[in-house]
């Protein structure tokens, strides 16, 4: 209807002032409650084009005109500048009767290239935290709102499998583990490799304070303590392909792996492909030779090699040091060409939190300086940190919030607040135990993804398992009972061939909820072009919520006029089908019976 109304008042500018806008250039949005009308369209801004001094004139003019084109649009009134459009109630039954039992709002497949989205990212020293689900919550959902709105798209993942960090895990392990295994300890692979990122953090503390003891300068102490050295050391011997070094840091890996792929499986992310950087950390030298030739980097009396950025308002950033190694500029320069190479994209999404904006800004100048003209569609989905109630996390000590202890607090949350709400009865002990899960992770879920990705969040886990309010289980719940209205419906009407054909008229919360219906695929399509799940969730709220304002006021099964109760039941599945929909974009499955 949007764009039919958006061509309909193109045309009465042209007919009634004789000048050219263009469809797309005319925005309209939802009319504000208090005011009768569906679509309100300000015209302030065309009265220059016009030459119609007086808003009001000019938008009876153009209500006038589109009422008298079109039999959907059977009024308008205007206030102010403001000029409202009134939709028949005939669209809106046409609307209801050819959208409820079909998925809705997606678009149809584009032909342009694939979309590569990057998220997660993990580093192999440590377990994945409540850091990581906000980016492998945020990265998922954005490929599949991506693909929702007609792109090809392909979901990667870069391990951070080498350096320093990975270093310290594995050297802590050899001076403190006795051989210790996920098998013999019974912990999971990447939860025993953090164990040992802790315990080298103890001990370099300890190492740093016994030489400040000794008279040593305590910024002197943290560069010279003997288990940093040796960690140091040990990274020479990686990158010398030392063979005892390399088979210790496969082992461990190993264990992390296991580990990660547990977690991403009960979080439900997935990757169409998995970059390591062990085997990516080189790619970027033969770019830096073709800067160096092309004079788009230069190299300094050391034999460091940099690029001057300065005219464009950033600095000078390091690409090769002094001894031919790379930094991690050069690695994602090199990485951000193969992907484009593998999957011919043009555009790459880069999942990475806030602290990593000034990275991606001198990555995307850099490959444009190069002459990769698709780097123009790289982005930066920069997002905010995860905070908890009691402060932020930090790795090295042993502070933060696993993702695994996260989700299993949530399961027991939700199986504690759906029994004493009742929610169980007649489940059998497997079924009761599904629909824990879904509530918890659906609980996590939503309430990290609601969340305007730049913002910083505070994380709640009990304020996030609450069955009203705008929470997932209220949505998930939401969705139980519209699949009961309708699987105690079919014992007396047929719903697959449910035609609506009458004269309707629609009570306040009806609309309400078909109109909420009618705007998601704008929804989606917002959501895609701004990567912000967001969107998406608090439409599900909004569906739940006025759906449930209706449900409430209006009968359903109960209504004796047979028309009306037909387009009630259609109303519910079509309700039940979105808000499934929409919460398969964030992730998150809904039950059907609660």
């Amino acid at each position: 209807m949007e764009s039919k109304l958006q061509a309909l008042i193109s045309e009465a500018f042209n007919e009634l002032y004789k000048v050219e806008i263009e469809a797309n250039a005319i925005s309209l949005t939802a009319t504000k409650k208090e005011f009768k009308g569906d679509f309100t369209l300000v015209v302030f801004p065309f009265t220059q084009k016009t030459g119609e001094r007086n808003p009001v004139a000019l938008a009876e003019r153009i209500g006038e005109y589109v009422v008298g084109k079109s039999e959907e649009i059977e009024g308008f009134n205007v206030i102010k500048g403001f000029l409202n459009f009134e939709i028949s109630s005939n669209y809106w039954l046409k609307f209801l009767n050819e959208n409820n039992n079909k998925e809705y709002g997606y678009q149809q497949a584009k032909d342009d290239k694939t979309i590569v989205v990057e998220y997660s990212s993990p580093n192999t020293n440590k377990p994945l935290h409540l850091g990581h689900i906000r980016n492998n919550l945020l990265g998922w959902s954005v490929a599949e709102i991506l693909k929702a709105n007609g792109y090809s798209v392909k979901k990667v993942n870069l391990v951070n499998d080498r350096g320093i960090h990975i270093c310290k895990s594995m050297l802590a392990w050899q001076k403190f583990s006795n051989g210790e295994t996920p098998q013999s300890s019974g912990m999971k692979g990447d939860h025993l490799v953090g164990k040992y990122y802790v315990e080298f953090d103890k001990a370099y503390k300890a190492e740093i304070n016994q030489l400040v003891e000794k008279g040593i300068d305590k910024e002197e102490a943290e560069k010279t303590a003997p288990i940093l050295l040796e960690a140091q050391a040990m990274l020479k011997k990686w990158e010398e392909k030392d063979e005892e070094v390399l088979n210790l840091w496969k082992t461990m890996n190993g264990w992390v792996y296991e580990g990660f792929d547990a977690t991403y499986n009960q979080l439900g992310v997935d990757f169409d492909k998995v970059y390591y950087e062990s085997e990516t950390f080189l790619l970027g030298k033969d770019l830096v030779q073709e800067g160096l030739e092309k004079g788009v980097f230069y190299k300094r009396e050391d034999g460091s090699v940099w690029i001057d950025l300065t005219a464009d308002g950033l600095d000078e950033k390091l690409l090769l040091r002094k001894d031919g190694t790379s930094v991690y500029m050069t690695q994602d320069l090199g990485t951000a060409c193969l992907r484009h190479k593998d999957f011919d994209s043009d555009r790459l999404v880069y999942v990475v939190g806030n602290e990593q904006n000034y990275h991606f800004a001198v990555l995307k100048l850099v490959l444009q300086k190069l002459g990769m003209q698709w780097s123009d569609n790289l982005f930066h989905l920069s997002y905010g940190m995860v905070e908890l109630p009691n402060g932020k996390m930090k790795s090295r000590e042993g502070t933060v919030v696993d993702a695994d202890d996260l989700m299993e607090q949530m399961i027991e949350t939700a199986k504690k607040q759906t029994e004493e709400h009742g929610k169980t009865e007649g489940f059998t002990e497997e079924q009761a135990k599904e629909l824990y899960s879904q509530l918890a992770l659906g609980a996590l879920k939503y309430f990290i993804l609601k969340v305007d990705p730049k913002k910083n969040m505070l994380f709640n886990p009990e304020e996030s398992i609450d069955f009203n309010g705008n929470t997932g289980p209220f949505i998930q719940y939401t969705h139980a009972r519209a699949c009961s209205i309708l699987r105690r419906s079919s014992e007396e009407i047929s719903l697959d061939n449910i035609d609506l054909n009458f004269d309707a008229t629609f009570n306040a919360k009806e609309l309400e909820v078909i109109k909420t219906l009618h705007s998601f695929g704008n929804v989606v399509q917002q959501a895609g072009k701004t990567y912000s799940p967001a969107l998406i969730a608090n439409y599900a709220y909004d569906l739940a919520k006025n759906f449930n304002a209706f449900y409430q006021d209006t009968p359903i099964l109960k209504e004796t006029d047979e028309n009306l109760k037909k387009m009630r039941i259609c109303l519910t599945r079509f309700t039940a089908n979105t808000i499934k929909t929409a919460m398969h974009l964030l992730g998150i499955q809904v039950p059907e019976r609660m």
